[in-house]
């Protein structure tokens, strides 16, 4: 799995990206939250970016999960702050669920949950993929088509989604196998990952972040989360829609700055100890 970091000391986060994404996502933010002293890692999901595609891996919701916790451990992170957009979303909190001590608190930015799990756009690949294969595969432009529609469909203002921006999101995925791999991560994404989750049961400290004009996945989702999740809070970003570390990334920086600060203070107040942490590496799940 490959990882980016950014900054040194203070609290470690762990930056997820979404479908069709990449850690690229993070580029301004990762920066951002290095200057105010703490240290982010933008991960590229199993399958994704730079990390490794294994033909015959599992890129699901849960693998996902267990691949991020011995990359942890790789990194000699024994707990992060973990942030998520949209499928990231869901590995967070699947993470959450499953490995509560390897997570100090949640950002979920328009988050998959419930019922909206895949999402509209990951739903019509998932019923399309047979088709999308033979027309796409054959064609000259490959996965862009596809992935340009869903990616411009991702953003509330196609002014924070120009052709050069696509270009980098679709690179992945050049060559014959590109738009197979983009279907396989598609099909891979199933509700059954987080339906056996207690959302009302998770004690993470939880900050849920809605852009009002997400096409994919409806307002109420991110509602709901606040309100099942016991330890959360919901802020709504006006006019911004899935991608919001590509369109408000300055104010998506702040808000995790302040929710990592007043989660450290109520830590302090509890004299939990300071995590160390250490230079990053590429690592790869076993």
């Amino acid at each position: 799995m490959h990882v980016d970091r950014y900054g040194h000391g203070g609290v470690a986060i762990l930056l997820l990206h979404g479908f069709g994404t990449s850690s690229f996502l993070w580029r301004v933010v990762g920066p951002a939250l290095a200057s105010a002293r703490h240290t982010a890692y933008g991960v590229d999901l199993f399958g994704h970016g730079e990390s490794d595609r294994p033909f015959d891996a599992d890129f699901g919701i849960a693998a996902q999960a267990e691949y991020l916790d011995r990359a942890l451990t790789a990194l000699r992170v024994s707990s992060a702050v973990v942030v998520g957009v949209d499928f990231g979303g869901a590995i967070a909190i699947r993470l959450a669920a499953t490995r509560p001590e390897r997570v100090d608190g949640l950002v979920l930015v328009n988050s998959l949950a419930f019922d909206e799990v895949p999402a509209k756009d990951i739903r019509t690949l998932q019923r399309n993929t047979a088709r999308f294969a033979f027309r796409l595969g054959r064609g000259m432009l490959g996965v862009a088509p596809l992935l340009g529609s869903l990616l411009e469909g991702s953003v509330a203002s196609l002014a924070h989604m120009p052709d050069r921006l696509i270009a980098r999101y679709l690179a992945p995925y050049v060559g014959r196998e590109g738009v197979a791999h983009l279907l396989a991560l598609a099909r891979a994404v199933e509700l059954e990952d987080l339906e056996e989750v207690d959302f009302g049961l998770l004690a993470t400290p939880t900050l849920v972040v809605a852009g009002d004009a997400d096409q994919w996945v409806p307002p109420e989702i991110s509602q709901r989360l606040a309100a099942t999740i016991p330890a959360a809070q919901l802020v709504t970003l006006p006019g911004v829609a899935r991608l919001v570390p590509e369109e408000a990334p300055d104010e998506l920086a702040r808000l995790i700055v302040e929710f990592v600060e007043t989660r450290s203070l109520a830590a302090e107040r509890r004299s939990t100890p300071v995590v160390a942490v250490t230079e990053p590496a590429d690592v790869r799940p076993s």
